[in-house]
């Protein structure tokens, strides 16, 4: 059977459209909560309970692109057969929030230039530990935004159980599409963060 060339065009520009749509939906960013409401939150930057002792987002939220967010999301599942769960610490951070972390700390092995952007910037990074059934943070090198050596991947005259955690944390998030950074046993970039622009957008 032959088709026309008209038919062909229309067809393909009918699949090109719906490719379109499906690749901006996995685009947009979403809050962590409206994906799976059982994450714990714990956004140290919406409160003075971080490195910087000051106030710098507006609201208590945990974004991700779309992809990303499910891919976490199915982390959390995976957690929970095992009664425990992930808290969320950071998530999308808007540009401008990136310029006041580099006035504070202009050091690449902890806060990303923000002349180059960050995974952050570009809702493709998040920072996160376990927790108990009970919410309780379970033992990890560090705590969170920890800029010693001690923070690194690589550091390993710890405690063994800090080790076995760490670890732990590590293997499960890579089986999902992240990968984590040297300098920061919390920080996960998702795969493909490449294809996803820096944004300034407000929380």
């Amino acid at each position: 059977m032959k088709i026309s060339f008209v038919a062909a065009v229309a067809f393909l520009s009918l699949n090109c459209s719906t490719t379109s749509r499906i690749i901006d939906h996995q685009n947009e960013i979403v809050d962590l909560l409206t994906i799976d409401s059982t994450f714990v939150l714990d956004i140290r930057y919406a409160t003075e309970n971080n490195f910087t002792k000051r106030v710098l987002y507006p609201a208590a939220k945990a974004k991700l692109r779309r992809a990303a967010a499910e891919s976490l999301a199915s982390v959390q599942h995976e957690l929970k057969e095992l009664h425990c769960g992930l808290k969320i610490y950071d998530g999308y951070r808007p540009l401008s929030i990136q310029w006041k972390l580099w006035e504070i700390v202009p050091n690449e092995d902890f806060v990303a230039n923000p002349k180059k952007g960050s995974k952050h910037n570009r809702g493709a990074a998040v920072d996160l530990t376990i927790v108990d059934s009970l919410g309780n943070e379970i033992e990890m090198p560090t705590g969170y935004d920890d800029f010693t050596e001690k923070a690194s991947h690589e550091y390993n005259n710890l405690f063994a159980m800090a080790l076995k955690n760490r670890a732990f944390l590590k293997d499960v998030m890579m089986r999902h599409g992240f990968k984590p950074i040297k300098s920061e046993w919390w920080h996960y970039d998702f795969q493909g963060w490449e294809r996803f622009d820096i944004l300034d957008e407000p929380l």
